[in-house]
């Protein structure tokens, strides 16, 4: 007889716990409805703000690259010609800016004869203060 006394205990407790479960899930149905439908709109608006945000770093890019696209083709002289120029008695004539970054310039390093430093985050800036009568050129190794 204890078997089938346990088996009814076990079978009346399995119903109550499922029928407990079952209540609780139709009387709240609506609430977890309406979290839900909460939940779908927060994730919608999470969408329109990551694609907002992604067009606008794209035109941002944009507006950059059209901004200094100017900068792109700058030509390149080599060391030999400078000193050329120099030893030929243009010094005055041209203008050397040291526009290196913090990382690679060392305060202590010889620098080119006359040439001035412009700190790289200003260039755009300093060089609107350059001198116009004379040819530039600027170091960034």
């Amino acid at each position: 007889m204890p078997f089938w006394t346990f088996l009814r205990l076990d079978i009346a407790g399995s119903l109550l716990y499922a029928l407990t479960y079952l209540a609780v899930g139709y009387i709240s149905r609506d609430f977890l409805a309406a979290t839900l439908k909460n939940f779908y709109a927060a994730g919608r608006a999470m969408e329109v703000l990551i694609i907002l945000a992604v067009i606008a770093y794209a035109a941002y890019r944009v507006l950059q690259f059209l901004r200094f696209r100017r900068y792109n083709i700058v030509p390149r002289v080599q060391v030999a010609e400078i000193a050329a120029r120099i030893a030929a008695g243009e010094a005055d004539r041209l203008q050397i800016i040291d526009v290196r970054s913090h990382g690679y310039y060392d305060i202590g390093a010889e620098r080119i004869y006359g040439s001035i430093r412009i700190e790289p985050n200003n260039l755009e800036e300093e060089i609107k203060h350059l001198p116009k009568d004379k040819d530039i050129y600027l170091y960034c190794t």
